[in-house]
């Protein structure tokens, strides 16, 4: 049987591919692995049956075969694992995909997300014009050094891997803040990731789940 990835029924970003099931959805195009979606409305991701596969009541999750996995990051490190076409060959060039992929995660994201949080969760509050723009200073640190290593290469490496998947879907959450200017070359390299056939698939999948989720 096809593994079964968990999403939202309907995804809060409304169908833009900001949600962590679309690292999940592009990893499994990226291998040619099928698989099938089961879908959970928040309400559902705080009950006992996906808190089984989630103790955090969060989504992505991913049933393959007797394996139920949670975490984005863990997911796609899974299926990089499993099948050719995520990760290089070599052992050395294996290593430091997987360290682009840490990176990605927990260096690059953790910034972004918290700006993100401030934009909302501290709408009108007197502190949050200073707050929001401490976060963006963080923020265009880790931009900048992030569009020097990128400055004369495509990928992270030598050649695409799961870093570049994990680092592509990060950088899309701050599209529309004006902050990827900070990093000149990061721009056209979300782009050569969004020009990947096995990214459009995935993305085209989530969008379609959501607008049939969608009321008419």
């Amino acid at each position: 049987m096809p593994p079964i990835l968990t999403v939202f029924e309907r995804s809060p970003d409304r169908g833009r591919g900001l949600a962590r099931d679309m690292r999940v959805r592009w990893a499994l195009e990226e291998v040619g692995q099928r698989y099938d979606v089961r879908t959970v409305s928040f309400e559902a991701m705080k009950q006992a049956p996906h808190r089984a596969r989630s103790p955090f009541g969060q989504i992505p999750t991913l049933d393959d075969g007797d394996l139920v996995l949670f975490e984005s990051g863990a997911i796609v490190l899974h299926i990089a694992q499993r099948h050719a076409g995520l990760l290089p060959a070599g052992s050395d060039a294996r290593s430091r995909a997987v360290m682009w992929m840490f990176a990605a995660l927990n260096t690059v994201e953790p910034p972004i997300v918290e700006r993100e949080a401030a934009t909302w969760s501290e709408r009108g509050k007197p502190w949050q014009a200073e707050h929001l723009a401490m976060l963006d200073a963080r923020v265009r640190v880790r931009l900048d050094e992030l569009s020097r290593h990128l400055a004369d290469r495509d990928w992270l490496e030598r050649e695409f891997s799961a870093g570049d998947l994990l680092m592509v879907t990060v950088l899309r959450r701050l599209e529309g803040s004006g902050l990827l200017e900070a990093g000149p070359s990061l721009p056209d390299y979300i782009a050569r990731g969004e020009a990947r056939p096995a990214y459009r698939r995935a993305f085209e999948a989530q969008r379609t789940l959501f607008e049939s989720a969608s009321p008419p």
